[in-house]
C-alpha cells in the first residue's frame, strides 16, 4: 500500500520576486508526474478599462501597469497606435525613445542583478546580507539604478510612472544642459558596467543546459529595443502584426497567470533570448567584453540570463552615450497625430522580454479593442518547463528546502513581473512513500 504525504513549506514575506505564488510538485519514483506554478494575482483588467479612451489617454494609463518598466508600455501602445494612424514619428524621437527605452533597461538589470539575483548565487538570503560580503557591488548596484532612473526622468518627466511621452513623440524636449549633465554621468559609469559583465561571469551558476526556442525583436540595424520584427530560433520570422497566427494564450485553471505558447510549445522571451538572436547586433565594445568573460553565446544554460543583462547594461550605457554626444532639441518633440479609425500591433523589449500590444480605435480616436501580451505570460510555460528539467536535475530525494531554494533560484532567473509572481514561493511536494 502507498501512503502519500504532502509538505507544505513557507518562506518569508520579501522573497526577491514581485507578486504571490507557489509552487506544486507531484513526486513519484523519481519523477515529476505534476508541476504547478500558481499565480494568486487577481486579473488587472487593463484591457477593458482601456475601452472607451481617447488613444491619447493610452500611453499614461499603461505606464501604471508597471512600476519598474512602465517606458515599455508606454512605447509598445505608442507604436501600436502610430502604426494604425499611419504616423512615422521623426528620426529624433525614435532616437530619443530608444534612450528612454536605455533609462528602463539600466534600473530594471541593475535592480535584478545586484539586488535580486545575485544573493542566490553568493550565498545571501538578501541584499543586506550580500551587502556584508559584497558592499562594494551592491553600491554600484544602487548607482547604476538610479542612473537609469535619471535617464526614465529625462524624457519622462518622473521615474515612476512617467508622463512625458505622448502618440507622435514627447510633450517636451529636454535642454542641452540638463543632458549634458547625464552625459558626465553615463561616461563615468562606462567602466562600472564593463566590469559588471566580468563581474556576473565569475558567478558561480549552476550548469543547466537545456534545449529552448528563443524568441525577441530582430532590427535590421541596431540590438533590438524599440523596434523590429519578430523572431525565434527555430525559424520564424513576422512583422508584429501576425503575432495572433502563430501565439496562443491560454487560462490554466491553477493559475490567475496566463501561458503563451508559439505553435503549441513553450518558449522563452527576455535578456538571454535577445542575446542569442542577436549576438551581431552588439556594438563592437560591447561585443569584446563579453568574448572576454569566455561564456559562448548563444547559450542553452537559462541562468545565463544574469550575465546576459549585464552585457544589456553595457549596451544601453554605451547607446546612450552615442546618441545623446551631438544632442540638439528640435522645434517640435512630436508628430501631430491625424486621427481617423484603424488598428495595429505594436512590439519593443521590455527589460524581461517581447511586450506586444494591440489597438483598435474609432473614427473619433477613442480605443474600440486592446489586447496586452506582456513577457512574464509568455515565459510562464518555459518557466514551468525549466522547473521541472532543473528540480529532477538537482535530485528529488534532495530536502525540500533545498528544491524550494532550487525553485526560487529559476523563477528569479527570469525575473518574472506578473504583479508577477512570488512576495512568497510556498512549495507543495505530494511525494509517495512505500
Amino acid at each position: 500500500m502507498t501512503e502519500r504525504r504532502e509538505v507544505r513549506i513557507e518562506v518569508p514575506v520579501l522573497a526577491r520576486v514581485e507578486g504571490e505564488g507557489a509552487l506544486s510538485l507531484s513526486v513519484r519514483d523519481g519523477r515529476i508526474e505534476q508541476l504547478q506554478l500558481r499565480i494568486y494575482e487577481p486579473p488587472r483588467l487593463f484591457e477593458k478599462f482601456l475601452e472607451g479612451r481617447g488613444y491619447d489617454e493610452v500611453i499614461d494609463a499603461v505606464a501604471r501597469i508597471c512600476g519598474i518598466c512602465p517606458v515599455a508600455y508606454q512605447m509598445s501602445a505608442a507604436q501600436a497606435l502610430e502604426r494604425a494612424f499611419g504616423l512615422r514619428p521623426a528620426p529624433w524621437v525614435e532616437d530619443m525613445r530608444r534612450v528612454f527605452y536605455c533609462g528602463e533597461w539600466l534600473q530594471s538589470h541593475a535592480l535584478h542583478v545586484h539586488l535580486l539575483a545575485a544573493p542566490d548565487f553568493l550565498g545571501a538570503d538578501s541584499v543586506i546580507g550580500m551587502a556584508q560580503t559584497h558592499p562594494e557591488e551592491v553600491r554600484r548596484g544602487l548607482r547604476l539604478q538610479s542612473l537609469g532612473n535619471a535617464l526614465i526622468a529625462l524624457f519622462g518627466g518622473r521615474s515612476v510612472h512617467p508622463v512625458g511621452a505622448r502618440v507622435g513623440g514627447f510633450h517636451r524636449a529636454p535642454t542641452r544642459t540638463e543632458v549634458d549633465g547625464l552625459l558626465e554621468r553615463l561616461r563615468e559609469a562606462l567602466p562600472e558596467v564593463e566590469a559588471l559583465v566580468a563581474w556576473t561571469a565569475t558567478l558561480p551558476l549552476p550548469d543547466a543546459e537545456q534545449d529552448f526556442v528563443s524568441v525577441a525583436l530582430r532590427h535590421p540595424d541596431e540590438y533590438p529595443m524599440y523596434s523590429g520584427r519578430i523572431v525565434s530560433s527555430a525559424g520564424l520570422d513576422i512583422d508584429p502584426d501576425a503575432f495572433e497566427e502563430h501565439f496562443t494564450e491560454r487560462q490554466v485553471p491553477y493559475s490567475t497567470a496566463l501561458h503563451a505558447t508559439l505553435h503549441g510549445a513553450p518558449y522563452m522571451v527576455g535578456p538571454l533570448a535577445r542575446l542569442n538572436l542577436n549576438l551581431d547586433r552588439l556594438p563592437a565594445p560591447v561585443r569584446e567584453t563579453l568574448e572576454r568573460t569566455g561564456i559562448a553565446f548563444p547559450s542553452r544554460n537559462p541562468f545565463h540570463s544574469v550575465v546576459a543583462r549585464a552585457v544589456e547594461m553595457h549596451l544601453v550605457v554605451f547607446e546612450a552615450i552615442r546618441l545623446l554626444e551631438d544632442y540638439t532639441p528640435p522645434e517640435q518633440p512630436f508628430e501631430p497625430v491625424n486621427v481617423h479609425a484603424g488598428g495595429a500591433a505594436g512590439a519593443t523589449e521590455a527589460p524581461r522580454g517581447l511586450l506586444w500590444h494591440r489597438y483598435a480605435v474609432d473614427d473619433n480616436g477613442l480605443i474600440s479593442a486592446a489586447r496586452i501580451v506582456p513577457p512574464t505570460s509568455q515565459n510562464q510555460a518555459r518557466i514551468e518547463e525549466d522547473l521541472k528539467l532543473s528540480l529532477e536535475a538537482c535530485g528529488l530525494d534532495q530536502a525540500d528546502e533545498v528544491l524550494r531554494l532550487r525553485g526560487e533560484m529559476v523563477i528569479r532567473s527570469y525575473d518574472p513581473c506578473i504583479s508577477c509572481a512570488t512576495h512568497f514561493l510556498r512549495l507543495e511536494v505530494d511525494r509517495g512513500c512505500a
